[in-house]
């Protein structure tokens, strides 16, 4: 039950409310449905829940209902792994960790999460799906203790983004106990990164800036040779 909904602001009521909506969107889709028996089970009044989550005074809208999930796994993540907590930790086991922490906090939600890419994909949710994922990315590295200002901030966003969206794709099909093939998996694509951050230092610092892709770099992420 969320204690004294009424004194929340709706952003706040909406990342409080989404984890209850995942649930239910499991069995309804991201639908009206799905959030009013979240409400009802979170002590919500309908009316209340239907207003935070309308989109520019339309009806409910089920990627906004999607992005505050998101946002709600964003700010869950913040708070179990903050930096002090990461900060002995290799940058590798940093990211390891942070991707690892957002899947295992959806386990037993596959569906919803496909329905979730699934409204992702489509057109009108496009530019709010990719804000989404950069987002979460960004968060991520500041948690890792990234600091980057130049154009490192960019490629290692971009580069995250993919890395993660790729590993969600596995773990939704992973029947293997502990997901352990979504693991290999991600160790293997993080192994792929640091080896091209590796490269791309010696690149640059043979003044060779101009021939280093990121758009290569992410396809590779994407579609990884077996």
């Amino acid at each position: 039950m969320i204690d004294n909904p009424t004194d929340l602001t709706l952003d706040e009521l909406r990342l409080a409310l989404a984890p209850a909506i995942a649930d239910s969107a499991i069995f309804d889709g991201w639908t009206e449905t799905a959030l009013v028996a979240a409400a009802e089970m979170e002590g919500v009044d309908p009316a209340l829940a239907r207003l935070a989550f309308k989109r520019e005074g339309r009806q409910t809208d089920a990627m906004v209902m999607v992005t505050a999930w998101i946002e709600s796994i964003d700010a869950a993540m913040a708070r179990d792994l903050p930096q002090e907590v990461l900060a002995t930790r290799k940058i590798r086991e940093k990211i390891r960790d942070l991707v690892l922490y957002r899947l295992d906090a959806v386990a037993g939600q596959e569906e919803a999460m496909r329905r979730a890419l699934a409204i992702g994909s489509m057109p009108q949710n496009v530019r709010a799906s990719l804000r989404g994922a950069w987002q979460s990315a960004d968060i991520m590295w500041r948690l890792a203790g990234d600091t980057a200002t130049d154009y490192n901030h960019y490629t290692k966003r971009a580069i995250l983004s993919s890395l993660y969206s790729a590993t969600l794709l596995v773990w939704l099909d992973d029947e293997s106990e502990d997901k352990a093939e979504t693991r290999a998996f991600l160790d293997r694509r993080i192994e792929n990164v640091m080896q091209f951050e590796k490269a791309k230092a010696q690149w640059l610092g043979s003044g060779e800036r101009e021939r280093f892709s990121p758009a290569r770099m992410l396809g590779r992420l994407r579609y990884p040779a077996n």
